[in-house]
């Protein structure tokens, strides 16, 4: 077995420590009184370093993902990366700025990424290589179904019921509507992870053997000897490293928030282009992973890693801004433009056409990364 701790993840562990002690001591001054030039420079340092990282939790949880088995493996990854989305949208939500928007600005991003732009790319570069390729139809309309309920009522509901007005949910409908959000992607998570953790494992042999696969991988795992034995010690190491990949990621976010701030203000840009930012930033990653997993044939892992991400970042995100929105008085607009909310459903009516039956067809991938050559036209002429 490879070290844990090689001699890449060390010098990676510190050249982002190295930042963030740097930003510890320096980073009020550095980033007070900015000009364009100093910050981009900061921009630019600040975006490496957080990418570096992130690939770093994306290597870490990889490996997690390995020994632990799908669907948990893929479940950790994406988590992490939820993790640092959240992460980096709170940031935002409490700087010295309004940016009431941000967190929805993030997830319709985030959709529009990761289910048009990566699962197009998947579905096209996959079929060129393998033509038809294979994935399992009820988990990945279980998927989707999540994905209606649980986006429909957090970016459609706002603008259809009258709230506090402006998309905005009233205090109580807040608290409801998180707790709600919260229980149902719980329920999810339960319902993935024991008696249907077979919907989410790529299909191999036939559709009605994909029942018995838990199982079989069950019996296996018990009959193997001490060389196929899961390292209890390897996984709480590799932990330790997620947890140490992540953390600068945290500390360096107000930063980012910042200097992006001053950016898309300077130079007059969109606003919903520092949700786009947060989510290329957050997903470039894992959106490479979910690329590498179709060209290897391997399309369920892709279709579980971005409805999974995606169903992870409305579920987590929702609730975690709505709280911080609640505690710390900030407002929390998520009702769609008019615009948005068009794209929105077209994205969800082509995605549950791609995936009603049970084989990928390359030329939807071209649909879908047409819409979101539309959704990037329409931010910069609206």
């Amino acid at each position: 077995m490879n070290t844990i701790l090689s001699k890449k993840t060390t010098i990676r562990l510190a050249i982002i420590w190295l930042v963030v002690l740097t930003f510890s001591f320096l980073g009020q001054q550095l980033t007070q009184a900015l000009t364009p030039l100093h910050g981009a420079l900061l921009f630019i340092l600040l975006l490496s370093t957080i990418v570096y990282a992130s690939f770093g939790v994306v290597k870490e949880a990889d490996e997690l993902a390995h020994k632990l088995g799908e669907p948990y493996g893929t479940l950790i990854l994406t988590l992490s990366i939820v993790a640092i989305e959240v992460i980096l949208i709170s940031a935002v939500l409490l700087g010295p700025g309004e940016s009431a928007e941000i967190a929805k600005d993030s997830i319709f991003s985030v959709m529009m990424i990761i289910m048009n732009l990566v699962i197009g790319i998947c579905l096209l570069f996959g079929g060129l290589k393998y033509g038809e390729q294979e994935y399992n139809a009820q988990g990945t309309m279980t998927y989707l179904s999540m994905i209606i309920m649980l986006s429909g009522i957090a970016l459609l509901l706002p603008n259809f019921i009258q709230g506090a007005g402006n998309g905005i949910f009233s205090n109580v409908q807040a608290i409801g509507i998180a707790t709600l959000v919260s229980i149902m992607y719980a329920c999810f998570l339960a319902y993935q992870m024991k008696d249907y953790r077979h919907l989410y494992l790529q299909p191999q042999r036939g559709h009605m053997e994909i029942l018995y696969q838990n199982r079989q991988q069950n019996a296996l795992t018990s009959e193997t000897g001490a060389e196929q034995a899961i390292s209890k010690k390897e996984i709480v190491l590799r932990s330790i490293l997620l947890i140490a990949m992540i953390l600068p990621i945290v500390l360096l976010s107000h930063y980012m928030a910042t200097v992006v701030d001053y950016g898309i203000k300077t130079a007059n840009l969109p606003p919903l282009l520092g949700g786009i930012l947060i989510a290329v930033i957050v997903f470039t990653p894992e959106s490479m992973t979910a690329v590498k997993a179709a060209l290897n044939n391997e399309f369920q892992r892709a279709i579980n890693l971005c409805h999974g991400a995606f169903v992870s970042t409305v579920g987590l995100t929702v609730p975690a801004v709505l709280i911080i929105g609640l505690l710390t008085g900030k407002t929390v607009a998520l009702g769609l433009t008019a615009t948005e909310t068009i794209l929105f459903v077209i994205t969800l009516l082509l995605s549950l056409m791609t995936f009603l039956g049970k084989r990928t067809s390359p030329i939807l991938g071209i649909m879908h990364i047409i819409l979101f050559a539309l959704f990037i036209l329409l931010v910069f002429n609206p």
